[in-house]
């Protein structure tokens, strides 16, 4: 496994790590959950990444169950707090100091931790004060609850005004967690220059594009029964937005280029996101322990400049790069 610095940080992360977003709690069965995670020990992943949201805590519950035992040491546990959890009131969402000083408790909790390595702010909260958010932040930090600071989906200009507070406050914000792969560009115009400036790295989510990057979904053809893009509760309503036979064939024309460089479409798609210099790690996610152990072959995987090149020019115009689609919601969005 290749270990990589958390952006200018001294933090050592694996460069894939694994995150339990639509599996552990939901989509399969904890015994399931268990040997991915299990798997991914034995593959050499160190990072594991998961928010209180997921499941509706029940993710985090299942991740610290499946980390019992092992060298807290040799572990680098990340968490995420925005998302409304338990019954959703009014208090149980966003970037408050109430909120964010009750859901590192109760993620602690559940993790069976006393300490999370990265504490992460899932979206960026339009509705509380800044300041009150990363002032909140720092107290975890400073009780020992948290040993650095994240955000996740942040636009550039949110992530600037955060590390300028995190300066003031003398606290560690070393990471954004956003969507990038051949497909999901958008971070790459500002938010990417940005972090560079400041030191932050990135810990990128759904670097195969829910599965769309495997070549398993055919244009003109039903997804196969049982697939990702199949199930409300594995992500089919963020799957569609590739489920057109112009993106699909685009993928299929990837296949030439991953045989050539001896790699499974999944693993081109993981290792082309390695290639970013401010890529940190990736996150992949696995229903079934084999997905790990083919997933983790990108680690340390150089590609080309042709391949890059001829990556680029198979996949055009379909993917996505407009720096605007990097958003949060209103908390009125929540319902």
């Amino acid at each position: 496994m290749e270990i990589r610095n958390l952006g200018a940080s001294g933090l050592k992360i694996s460069a894939i790590s694994y995150g339990n977003w639509l599996t552990h709690g939901s989509q399969v069965e904890e015994d399931a959950a268990l040997a991915c995670v299990r798997q991914a020990l034995d593959e050499g992943i160190t990072t594991f990444d998961t928010a209180d949201v997921y499941a509706n805590t029940a993710a985090e519950t299942v991740l610290g169950k499946a980390l019992k035992g092992e060298r807290r040491e040799g572990l680098e546990i990340f968490t995420k707090v925005y998302w409304p959890t338990g019954p959703g009131k009014h208090n149980d969402h966003g970037l408050s100091r109430k909120h964010i000083l009750e859901a590192i408790d109760g993620s602690l909790t559940r993790l069976g931790t006393d300490h999370v390595d990265l504490y992460q702010a899932h979206r960026y909260d339009h509705e509380t004060p800044l300041e009150e958010t990363m002032e909140a932040f720092a107290d975890v930090v400073r009780s020992g609850k948290a040993l650095y600071i994240g955000v996740s989906e942040w636009r550039a200009e949110e992530i600037r005004a955060a590390h300028a507070l995190a300066r003031e406050l003398r606290i560690p914000l070393v990471s954004n967690q956003p969507q990038y792969n051949m497909l999901w560009r958008v971070i790459e115009a500002e938010v990417v220059p940005t972090s560079e400036e400041l030191g932050l790295g990135q810990v990128v989510w759904s670097p195969i594009a829910q599965g769309v990057l495997t070549g398993k979904y055919k244009p003109g053809e039903q997804p196969p029964a049982g697939s990702r893009a199949t199930d409300a509760k594995g992500g089919s309503d963020m799957i569609s937005r590739w489920m057109k036979d112009d993106v699909l064939e685009r993928v299929q024309r990837l296949q030439p280029i991953a045989d050539e460089a001896g790699l499974s479409l999944a693993q081109l798609a993981v290792a082309w996101v390695l290639q970013n210099p401010n890529v940190s790690s990736a996150i992949i996610g696995a229903s079934r322990p084999e997905q790990v152990t083919e997933n983790v072959k990108a680690a340390g995987v150089k590609l080309d400049e042709a391949t890059m090149t001829a990556i680029d020019g198979v996949v055009g115009d379909v993917a996505e790069r407009d720096p605007a689609k990097t958003q949060s919601p209103s908390r009125r969005d929540f319902g």
